[in-house]
């Protein structure tokens, strides 16, 4: 695994920025902003300790996949720590196999830190060294997207 770091400040209290990163009152919120890994990208869970939360989309075959994770921490307004454990392939959980080894045990922590009403968001993931590129080129574009959501 890789580890990646990614920030962004965003002029708008860490309370805002959390809210709408996450879709805790409209998931559209977070559909907006993460639309730049995947048009359909959304969730399905909540964002309490322990949940699980499935991180999925829809491919060019129109098949459902993405990522079986859960909460691993939540502090609101200040932290969130995502552990990815399985992969969803074809609307399918597979929870383990050489696919789901190489992503096993994989965080995706959000750290939002306020001063002075602007929140500086700081995103540290583990990736996959295929998937490293692909990371580098869409996390700043999708967090920009979420800072000009956050200042509107």
């Amino acid at each position: 695994m890789k580890k990646l770091q990614f920030k962004v400040s965003i002029n708008a209290p860490s309370e805002k920025v959390y809210d709408l990163m996450l879709g805790i009152n409209s998931k559209s919120t977070y559909e907006h902003w993460t639309a730049e890994f995947n048009p359909t990208s959304t969730y399905e869970g909540n964002w309490e300790k322990g949940n699980k939360v499935l991180f999925i989309g829809v491919d060019e075959h129109g098949e459902k996949g993405g990522m079986v994770s859960k909460i691993a921490e939540i502090i609101p307004n200040q932290f969130v720590s995502i552990q990815h454990y399985g992969l969803l392939t074809s609307g399918k959980e597979i929870t383990e196999g050489p696919d789901v080894e190489k992503w096993a045990n994989g965080f995706e922590n959000y750290t939002f830190d306020e001063h002075n009403g602007s929140t500086m968001v700081i995103v540290d993931l583990d990736t996959t060294e295929e998937f490293t590129d692909y990371m580098n080129e869409h996390y700043p574009r999708a967090l920009d997207k979420l800072k000009e959501l956050c200042e509107s």
